[in-house]
């Protein structure tokens, strides 16, 4: 989950399963276009290939990625960006959180599965049990601890040596980085757009026509 700057940090599991299942859809894709005949192949090719843009939206793409400008916040249909005076603090209830001083930015692909785990973080939040996270020795911390654990470090970081001037270059800290000044930014980028589309299209034009 870790890196050189950028880092990207992303739930491992969503990850491989949504490579196996991409991979499993390919094959039957080709299956139906080698042996498949009629309107039922043709339902099954749109349907097949709708569920690998639902699956790389929903499981591939999703990630937190530490630039040197801010936090890259991808969520499946939404992404954030989080410049780095703008972050408060950053924690796990249920999933990863930054903290803003106008609101929080929950992450959806960085989340804690042990339910025991997510009982006490939410204790924690409201102040039933001591905070302490930091304390924890990194070797023993849960993934998603510890993905916050370094971008609260990225975070201290980069507040004591920030860039200046604007941030023009798409790839240097994603599409939401673009015209942001020192607060968070929320859009829906263009590939999330083209993607549903798409789909959208595909499976209408095939229940229509074939």
């Amino acid at each position: 989950m870790e890196g050189q700057n950028p880092a990207s940090h992303y739930s491992t599991f969503s990850r491989v399963a949504a490579i196996a299942w991409i991979v499993i859809a390919v094959l039957l894709l080709l299956d139906v276009l080698w042996r498949g005949e009629g309107r039922a192949s043709w339902i099954a090719g749109a349907l097949l290939v709708a569920s690998i843009a639902v699956v790389h939206l929903a499981w591939l793409r999703p990630r937190v990625v530490s630039t040197e400008r801010g936090l890259r916040v991808v969520n499946p249909l939404r992404e954030t960006f989080v410049p780095w005076p703008a972050v408060v603090w950053v924690d796990v209830t249920d999933v990863l959180r930054v903290h803003t001083p106008g609101r929080i930015v929950r992450s959806w692909p960085l989340r804690e599965t042990k339910r025991q785990r997510v009982r006490d973080n939410m204790r924690r939040d409201s102040g039933f049990l001591d905070p302490g996270q930091d304390d924890e020795d990194p070797r023993t911390m849960r993934p998603v601890d510890l993905a916050a654990r370094q971008l609260r470090q990225d975070a201290e970081r980069h507040k004591a040596r920030p860039l200046s001037g604007p941030i023009r270059d798409v790839d240097e800290a994603g599409p939401a980085a673009l015209g942001a000044g020192d607060e968070p930014q929320t859009m829906v980028p263009v590939e999330v757009i083209v993607v549903l589309a798409a789909a959208a299209a595909l499976l209408v034009a095939v229940f229509l026509l074939a």
